[in-house]
């Protein structure tokens, strides 16, 4: 018998790990790093959740949040909506299984992508608790509410149902979860209040009443009463797709031919566009999927890079809108001017996206301080890691002294100002799990440039017709007032009559008062020149997505 060596006992350390229990020792990619932000982010997953089964619903959301402090470090999370409901035997799947969900293999706008956020709650509020999430959930009235308890086997990654039964509960339909967890609550930036007053401010058409765990209930009412358009699920362009990606779907297509592969499993693709692929990779178009080789499958990659094929449908897109984003402004920002521009749709790596931006200017906003950044992907804020994301770099690059504002070099400019950013794809590409920052792709920061330049123009043109105008006024009024007074003491130190050094005066603020009216009709002028510019941009880049 042979003698045993270091790898064979080696070999009987080494064992699957199933994704919970990787997650449940690095907590900190899904975002639960601290105890504050864990907090926050158990809240927007479920809020996240919520708002995405109402939409798909085609249901008006109306939210319930809730923070209840337990001690001075343990909270108990309580989300509920008056959604679908979840049908009973996916319950315990949804909320007790990573990697568990319907939107990972679809290209649909949506909030969550991964299939990880309620679960990775469930996962840290055990790992910090001991204890598992209790979930009621109606589908209609005719059907009973199903109540569960549910752990999480870290090691299988499958749920443990503690309890399973039915109970009274007064809505006809919807989800209601309650999670106690390890937590810190704290106001101001980066906190649960910021979370819920900007997903209120993107999400107009929401409704969401919010219990802080100082007992104050605060209710965010909803600004327009249309649902956002149904988003579309698309097929994946060629363009985003890489070979391994294309050699998995070979494999495990239902089609029986490339060609009918390629026209149905990919968006864009036509008879004829198929056979140009074919013949340029040296492929039989009528091949089974399966049998095509490894150099074969490269050769059609190649071919597919080398093919002009339109762009992506956009019509899965489903955009705030300029109006409904400044009614979410006025309902959450006390400004004097809100703008707000929606960029044509546009592409990365074969996914469709496009940028809105929102400005709010004045009021009681800071004029000494750098302006508020409020990033959003998908109508969910993003909070953390703003150093680190996408938006941020769009603003640093944009000249904003010409729009107004001051701006050291390479940093955030300063003034009155409030800039919500809003990038709206089938796939949000996210710089990590726990979906904080956007990547830096070139196409999302130049779409990013191009709508803040486009929102700056309408909000330079307000600060010249009304705010230098304004301030160019005060100081008229104020020398005004002191006429009298300089008068008398030039004419007592000069011996000419005071009635003619008032009238000398008074003739240069009527001087003053007529190049003030000069500037503002420049003004009027420049923003109707800006607005064709404008106009003259979206027509160039929806022209360009037609003829790719």
């Amino acid at each position: 018998m042979a003698e045993r060596t270091k790898a064979h006992e080696m070999a009987e350390k080494q064992r699957e790990i199933s994704v919970s229990e990787f997650f449940s020792k690095n907590r900190h990619l899904l975002g639960f790093d601290n105890p504050r932000k864990a907090l926050l982010m158990a809240v927007k997953e479920a809020v996240d959740n919520s708002l995405d089964a109402c939409e798909e619903a085609r249901i008006i959301p109306d939210i319930y949040v809730e923070l209840q402090q337990l001690k001075e470090d343990r909270f108990k999370v309580i989300v509920e909506d008056n959604g679908p409901g979840i049908v009973k035997e996916q319950i315990p799947k949804i909320f007790g299984k990573l990697l568990y969900g319907s939107k990972f293999h679809r290209l649909r706008v949506s909030r969550g992508q991964q299939g990880i956020g309620i679960s990775a709650v469930l996962l840290y509020g055990q790992l910090t608790t001991g204890k598992g999430m209790h979930v009621t959930s109606r589908i209609g009235p005719k059907h009973q509410a199903h109540y569960f308890e549910i752990h999480l086997d870290t090691q299988r990654n499958e749920p443990i149902i503690k309890e399973d039964k039915t109970v009274e509960w007064k809505k006809e339909h919807g989800t209601r979860i309650e999670i106690e967890l390890q937590g810190t609550y704290q106001k101001g930036k980066q906190s649960v209040d910021e979370y819920i007053k900007e997903i209120a401010l993107i999400n107009p058409h929401a409704q969401i009443t919010y219990k802080t765990p100082e007992k104050e209930t605060l209710t965010y009412a909803r600004g327009i009463t249309e649902l956002p358009k149904e988003a579309k699920e698309i097929k994946p362009h060629p363009y985003g797709v890489e070979l391994g990606v294309l050699i998995r779907m070979l494999h495990s297509t239902t089609t029986g031919s490339v060609s009918s592969f390629l026209q149905n499993d990919f968006s864009r693709i036509s008879q004829g566009l198929a056979q140009e692929i074919c013949d340029k990779a040296k492929v039989n178009p009528r091949a089974r999927p399966s049998t095509i080789a490894r150099d074969e499958a490269e050769a059609l990659y190649n071919s597919i890079l080398n093919t002009k094929i339109i762009a992506p449908p956009t019509d899965c897109l489903i955009p705030l809108g300029e109006e409904a984003l400044i009614k979410g402004l006025k309902k959450e920002i006390n400004a004097e001017f809100y703008c707000a521009a929606t960029r044509p749709p546009s592409v990365y790596r074969g996914n469709p996206f496009l940028i809105e931006i929102g400005l709010a200017y004045g009021g009681s906003l800071e004029k000494e301080e750098s302006v508020k950044i409020m990033r959003f992907a998908n109508r969910v804020p993003l909070l953390y890691q703003q150093g680190a994301c996408a938006t941020t770099e769009a603003i640093v690059d944009t000249a904003w002294k010409g729009y107004g504002l001051s701006q050291s070099k390479e940093s955030i400019p300063v003034g009155p100002v409030v800039v919500v950013l809003h990038m709206n794809s089938v796939w949000v590409p996210f710089t990590s799990e726990a979906k904080e920052a956007i990547a830096h792709y070139p196409e999302i920061i130049k779409e990013m440039k191009l709508a803040l330049q486009e929102a700056g123009r309408q909000m330079a043109s307000y600060i010249r017709k009304n705010v230098k105008a304004r301030e160019q006024q005060e100081r008229i009024n104020l020398f005004e007032k002191y006429i009298p007074e300089l008068a008398a003491s030039l004419s007592e130190l000069s011996g000419e009559k005071k009635e003619v050094i008032k009238l000398e005066l008074e003739k240069v603020l009527k001087k003053n008062m007529k190049d003030l009216l000069s500037d503002v009709k420049e003004a009027e002028k420049t923003e109707i020149k800006g607005k064709n510019v404008a106009y003259g941009e979206k027509q160039s880049t929806l022209g360009d997505l037609n003829g790719s």
